[in-house]
């Protein structure tokens, strides 16, 4: 995982048309990129790699359907830990990532701890996870969970305006 850099660059009109494309289409050749945005190709890639190399653009993958993968169910985990200090956190931290139907894992302020966003088959997975991985967590000793009936809207395309 890359880190943010303090220093950051401003994005003139073009670099955030590139980036509003592509975040629909990752894949897009860079001639029909260049063509969309009014460049010729090598400014349009050099641009580009600009982005890349200054962490504006992180990574490019494949999205995947998660029914196809028999990770039909998407829930939510609300996990509270019983002391906080920084040990705790980073080894919290260093195991969850180690935890492959954990998607995302959020430290957050309020009433819980992390927000833990995971995908799994169905119920008997979800049991397992939470009772023999989740609560297993350092520190772990209180969870709420959110199953969800529905999927309105997932994205991972952040709003570039300009």
């Amino acid at each position: 995982m890359r880190t943010q850099r303090n220093s950051v660059r401003e994005l003139d009109k073009i670099d955030r048309r590139i980036l509003r494309i592509l975040q629909q289409d990752g894949r897009i050749a860079m001639k029909e990129l260049a063509e969309q945005v009014g460049l010729s190709v090598t400014p349009c890639i050099e641009r580009v790699k600009r982005m890349e190399r200054d962490d504006v653009i992180s990574g490019y993958y494949a999205r995947v359907n998660p029914h196809q993968l028999g990770a039909s169910l998407l829930v939510f985990v609300e996990i509270t830990l019983d002391h906080k200090s920084g040990n705790m956190f980073e080894q919290f931290r260093r195991e969850v990532q180690r935890i492959p139907e954990v998607l995302e894992c959020h430290l957050v302020s309020g009433d819980f701890d992390y927000l833990i966003k995971a995908r799994i088959g169905e119920m008997a997975d979800y049991r397992k996870l939470l009772g023999d991985i989740l609560l297993q967590l350092p520190g772990a000793v209180q969870s709420k969970s959110y199953v969800v009936m529905e999927e309105i809207k997932e994205s991972l395309a952040i709003a570039v305006e300009g």
